[in-house]
């Protein structure tokens, strides 16, 4: 890079962005991906050539619609959203979080969030403009209540996210500290319940409480990432907000038109998501079979597992030599030192992983 080209970078972008670092999405061709929490489950086969018919129709030559009436209804009977509320579809949960924090980055506003966390909290927020205040979590990876409490107090948060179950720790919070967080916050909580599907248990009710609580929810994790389509539930007065950030045409027809496709058929996702909890159950026992892994339980398609002290980067690199690909989180928190993250994949998959876990460690 040139001197002047450098000068000019450094006077004209924001020195929060200079000192970020891009999300990293690694490649993943020909390798068992067991990184990124996706059903691995293809769209069941008898029901692609109907799919496909489905969009031959599609006026690609036509903007999409910026409010698809008969799509925001069909997600709002699934999620079964109390009455009173509405939704803010979004490409992918990552924009609606976006458009929350820049429609209440002030100067000075901050987001805090008990970590470790969903890392694009962290990125989104700073890019935004947010200031960023981390609370960690308790060594079992619960919230730190009296911490999560003492900092709404001093730092009167414009906004709280809290993941439930949490990435990358796999866990639901208590529910007991989570009413308690939101009966504290001075501004917006935001529960992302992105796995919902495997946890089965939701605040969507307390949205009848709480009229500054948000719900965030997303097809990516039931089969359906390649869509990028997420919906944020809460009260119409904070939505209306919302949506005036929100870019016009952000969620493609073909989008729109697959995902009312597959609500259709949402009995199948449903089944492949009970896969995937057995399947769960299964790699959660075979790996704490192996000597010197600890597993933690998990809620949600993934879980954590702990390798001996020293070792996580090591497998990591030998686990995708062996053409497996999982998530190293070593390093990125104190309390995700020597660990790894692993996708719940098919049995075929799952399998390969406990096998060569077991001649590496």
């Amino acid at each position: 890079m040139s001197a002047d080209r450098g000068s000019r970078i450094e006077a004209l972008v924001r020195p929060q962005i200079r000192a970020l670092q891009a999300y990293h999405v690694p490649p993943a061709e020909d390798l068992i991906k067991l990184d990124a929490m996706e059903n691995p489950f293809p769209w069941p086969g008898d029901l692609a050539p109907v799919w496909a018919e489905c969009l031959r129709g599609v006026a690609l030559n036509r903007y999409p619609s910026p409010h698809p009436p008969e799509l925001i209804s069909a997600l709002a009977r699934q999620a079964g959203v109390p009455p009173g509320c509405e939704l803010l579809l979004g490409n992918g949960s990552d924009e609606l979080i976006q458009l929350i924090d820049l429609c209440l980055a002030r100067p000075g506003a901050k987001v805090l969030l008990p970590t470790p966390t969903f890392s694009m909290y962290s990125l989104i927020a700073r890019v935004a403009g947010l200031d960023v205040v981390e609370v960690p979590l308790r060594a079992d990876f619960s919230l730190d209540l009296p911490a999560m409490l003492t900092a709404i107090e001093q730092q009167q948060p414009a906004l709280i996210y809290l993941a439930c179950p949490n990435n990358p720790t796999a866990r639901l919070f208590d529910v007991a500290d989570l009413r308690a967080v939101i009966e504290a916050a001075p501004g917006l909580v935001v529960v992302d319940e992105a796995y919902f599907p495997f946890a089965g248990r939701s605040v969507l009710p307390w949205l009848l409480e709480f009229e500054h609580l948000l719900v965030l929810r997303t097809l990516s994790k039931v089969g359906l990432a390649g869509l990028r389509l997420g919906y944020l539930v809460g009260h119409a007065v904070w939505l209306h907000e919302f949506d005036k950030a929100r870019l016009p045409y952000n969620i493609s027809t073909l989008t729109q038109v697959s995902a009312r496709f597959a609500l259709e058929h949402a009995g199948r996702l449903a089944q492949q998501a009970e896969q995937l909890r057995a399947q769960r159950r299964w790699l959660a026992d075979a790996l704490r079979a192996v000597p010197q892994i600890e597993v933690f339980p998990s809620d949600t398609n993934f879980m954590l597992v702990r390798l001996p002290a020293g070792r996580a980067p090591a497998v990591h690199e030998e686990l995708l030599r062996a053409g497996i690909l999982v998530k190293s989180v070593h390093g990125s928190h104190p309390l995700l030192a020597d660990s790894l993250r692993v996708t719940v994949g098919t049995p075929i998959e799952n399998q390969a992983l406990v096998n060569a876990l077991g001649t590496l460690i």
